[in-house]
């Protein structure tokens, strides 16, 4: 019996050492495969921050956010949801002073304004970032020149908010001139990271 176990018993011996080997080949290959370093989606923030409207601020802004940027495309979605973020919370400030008792009334009519203004730019920055994260290459341009004008259309709306304090001073102008600049910026910076993602494709 022991003699016709033999052949049994080194097939199987074969077969577990096959295994093994073959496990320890696919886990080394697995392990070199080559994963993306938080360094180079740094060197991709600092190259294409360089020539921003406003570098450092798109540095910054870039540099902490949470989300992957490895590629321009990513970094201009990035761009574009900080610039989102901010008009978000600037549009809820706004319907605060708007709604609120202590602002005059030729303050209180710019307010009003500002808070169509700028609920149209995070409509418009909205509409761009759904935009870019449905590029397909057969409507590339079109997709592009729709973000390029959605997101200058937003920066409009903005400038816009602020004329219409021109003639008013006192702390609520001073504090939407600070939130809507601030806005303005990243906004301005989503542009140009947008316009430079469009100029890489031929």
């Amino acid at each position: 019996m022991a003699t016709m176990n033999l052949p049994f018993s080194l097939l199987l011996l074969l077969l577990i050492t096959f295994l093994s080997l073959s496990s320890q080949t696919h886990f080394s290959a697995a392990a070199k495969k080559p994963i993306p370093s938080s360094s180079s989606s740094q060197d991709l923030v600092r190259s294409s921050c360089v020539h921003a409207s406003y570098p450092s601020i798109c540095l910054r802004t870039l540099s902490s956010y949470s989300g992957a940027a490895n590629t321009p495309r990513d970094l201009a979605q990035a761009a574009v949801k900080v610039s989102l973020s901010r008009a978000r919370k600037v549009s809820a400030y706004l319907t605060t002073v708007r709604d609120g008792v202590g602002a005059s009334k030729r303050e209180q009519a710019a307010v009003r304004d500002c808070v169509e203004q700028v609920a149209d730019s995070v409509n418009e920055l909205g509409k761009t970032l759904s935009e870019l994260q449905h590029l397909r290459v057969g409507t590339f341009r079109w997709q592009m020149s729709n973000a390029e004008t959605w997101v200058s259309a937003a920066l409009t709306n903005e400038d816009t908010c602020l004329d219409g304090f021109r003639e008013i001073d006192g702390k609520v102008k001073s504090d939407v001139n600070r939130k809507i600049t601030n806005v303005a910026r990243v906004t301005s910076n989503a542009l140009y990271l947008i316009n430079r993602l469009d100029q890489s494709r031929p």
